[in-house]
């Protein structure tokens, strides 16, 4: 029978967000003005390194930026809830811990044999072949660890909403996103938050962020607009440039965002000569579909998307840029609307 370790470790692979070709690591932050060395009378600044590393390897700098904020950033949440629990069970009169495990009980619904089976049959083959009655016990614990995270997410929401206003004063890194007007979009370019996503036809964390922007493009109108950029990882996903190839010949038929549809409902066929089919069931003229595949007429573009977003220090897919700032993987809907809400509150505080 396998370890609780062993199953964690093969369970913590369900829930992995990214297709990935490289970690990233976290570097320290100094102040830009902080000198970093004297060379006889002349001082070398933090911020003189800095621009010097920015020109030599803009995504390894890009990286290490990103990470200063999130690691930042975390702290902050982490010491936000721990203030706004600790004075609501001060106000209950009952301890911390109490409190926590109380309130998260209200909001952590109960394990199902049913939710079980169904977590078993969509994940079978990670189950290596073990029965679901062996497998039972694992999973249960497995999806009450979640909900009383979950539960404990939803606690801390409802005690933020109802505390003192936070204001953060430190702003996330921006990166300047250059968006052409042959790109691929959904909404308009006076739009307050632009979404710029590279993405990877043939990535399923790709394909499962799709439902997420089309419930951004629900909740929030004509305040977003969502482009596209192509990224394919061919090292991991040797159909995926080709695949951006398509993309762009269908883009030449006004018909990027039909053809997108195809091809993220069949990412296990991305071969030539399915493209071509998708694209004529996608409406395209085929014959001129067929001559721009054939012809590589635009592997060119593709490549440049792909070396732009390096610059950018996108490592893996999807990678979406929000206003600038950046959002890696497939997150769910709440992780984007809290990055767009605080972009619209900004807009409107300029």
């Amino acid at each position: 029978m396998p370890s609780m370790r062993n199953l964690l470790t093969m369970l913590a692979l369900l829930v992995v967000l990214a297709c990935s070709t490289e970690a990233q690591q976290t570097i320290p932050s100094t102040g830009q003005k902080d000198p970093a060395a004297r060379v006889g009378d002349r001082t070398v600044t933090v911020g003189e390194l800095d621009q010097r590393w920015m020109q030599a390897d803009p995504a390894q700098h890009a990286q290490a930026v990103q990470a200063i904020y999130d690691g930042r950033r975390n702290a902050l949440d982490d010491l936000i809830a721990e203030m706004v629990i600790s004075d609501a069970a001060k106000a209950k009169g009952v301890p911390v811990e109490q409190f926590v495990n109380d309130e998260v009980t209200k909001r952590a619904e109960p394990v199902t044999d049913q939710q079980i089976a169904v977590f078993y049959g969509e994940n079978r083959g990670q189950m290596q072949g073990r029965p679901l009655e062996q497998m039972a016990p694992l999973i249960r614990r497995y999806l009450e660890d979640q909900r009383q995270a979950a539960g404990r997410t939803a606690l801390i929401a409802d005690l933020r909403k109802a505390g003192p206003a936070v204001r953060v004063l430190f702003d996330a890194p921006r990166q300047e996103v250059a968006v052409a007007p042959s790109d691929p979009a959904l909404g308009p370019a006076t739009a307050p938050v632009t979404l710029v996503e590279f993405s990877d036809f043939q990535c399923p964390f790709c394909q499962r962020v799709e439902p997420t922007m089309q419930a951004i493009k629900a909740k929030y109108g004509d305040k977003v607009r969502i482009v596209w950029k192509d990224f394919p990882l061919t090292q991991i996903h040797p159909q995926a440039f080709k695949a951006a190839e398509a993309g762009n010949c269908a883009l030449e038929q006004g018909k990027f965002w039909q053809l997108h549809e195809k091809l993220f409902a069949n990412q296990q066929a991305l071969q030539p000569e399915f493209l071509k089919r998708y694209a004529a069931d996608a409406g395209l003229d085929a014959a001129k579909f067929n001559a721009c595949l054939d012809s590589s007429k635009y592997e060119e573009r593709v490549r440049s998307a792909v070396a732009a977003g390096a610059k950018l220090g996108v490592g893996s897919t999807p990678t979406t840029f929000v206003n600038g700032r950046i959002v890696s993987g497939a997150q769910p809907l709440e992780v984007f609307a809290a990055v767009i809400d605080e972009e619209l509150a900004r807009a409107v505080s300029k």
